[in-house]
């Protein structure tokens, strides 16, 4: 039973769909002892920004039914330690193409963070992520708004010499929109969804679980809201959407690659399982197998 798992994302060829999430992975080291990061399509490394962040206060993690909240605030060492230190290890443990997910709070942020991991070698593509306040604006998201997230669009472009890849949040009204305009402002693909907002109680405190009151949603519960979503956007736009959003199975992935994605990220799944991105590779072929597909390629959108 031999498989056809290639995928191509903007001309980068990866072996499989399979893409460790960004914040999800680290910068790779930490699943060493489960598995070799070199079985995996690319790999989205943690959220980089232009200076060094802690991140959020404690408590940051709160479990929920069919999934968990993080507010951990994008917690890194800054571009420039990861260019000089993450990325040189990273290179050692795995040897694919890599997708360098950046954040920013405001256009010069994203543009000079752009500018210095455009130049990486094994950076193959920029993932923009525009669910950042932003900070001249009144703390609202880039991605909120379809003229702010195609402003930071057409911004990294001009510097860009990889393809980028605009990162959409679900915390909108109209997804498409955003899609949209990011597409006209020259973006090469699209990656969603990112996490919805959500929050939890403790009943004994009777305050917020997350120190931040608020969080990201994230895990096989909001699986049908990302499914509509990356099937309402990849009916709108002629760019390549990497589809997210509660994917833990090898059964997810054909799913959403049947709603139109290209690749696929998983993310929470491996913060509940350390290998489940490698039992998704070895199962793939398994259940293409049962539904007659032998290239991944072949899947057409519903």
């Amino acid at each position: 039973m031999v498989k056809d798992l290639r995928v191509t994302l903007s001309g980068v060829e990866l072996k499989n769909p399979v893409i460790p999430a960004s914040g999800t992975f680290g910068f790779g080291q930490e699943f060493l002892p489960f598995f070799d990061p070199d079985i995996l399509g690319s790999l989205s490394f943690k959220g980089t920004t232009l200076q060094a962040r802690a991140g959020n206060s404690t408590p940051r993690i709160a479990e929920c039914p069919a999934g968990m909240l993080n507010s951990v605030g994008l917690q890194n060492p800054g571009v420039e330690a990861v260019i000089a230190h993450e990325l040189p290890e990273l290179r050692k443990v795995f040897h694919g193409p890599v997708i360098a997910n950046i954040s920013g709070f405001s256009v010069e942020e994203y543009v000079r963070c752009a500018e210095l991991l455009t130049r990486e070698a094994q950076v193959e593509i920029l993932e923009i992520n525009v669910s950042c306040p932003n900070v001249h604006n009144g703390g609202m998201a880039f991605g909120t708004a379809p003229e702010a997230a195609a402003e930071v669009c057409r911004a990294v472009k001009r510097v860009a010499t990889k393809p980028v890849y605009m990162k959409l949040s679900p915390n909108v009204t109209d997804i498409v929109s955003i899609a949209r305009a990011c597409e006209d402002a020259g973006a090469d693909g699209l990656s969603l969804i990112n996490t919805l907002l959500g929050m939890r109680i403790d009943l004994k405190r009777r305050k917020p679980v997350l120190a931040n009151t608020m969080g990201g949603y994230s895990g096989p519960g909001i699986f049908p809201v990302a499914l509509r979503m990356v099937y309402q956007v990849t009916g709108s736009v002629k760019i390549p959407v990497i589809g997210m959003g509660g994917i833990s199975t090898a059964r997810d992935v054909i799913e959403m690659m049947m709603v139109g994605a290209s690749a696929v990220q998983i993310g929470a799944a491996n913060l509940v399982n350390p290998f489940a991105c490698r039992d998704i590779i070895e199962t793939l072929p398994v259940e293409m197998e049962k539904l007659g597909i032998d290239r991944l390629s072949d899947i057409a959108r519903v």
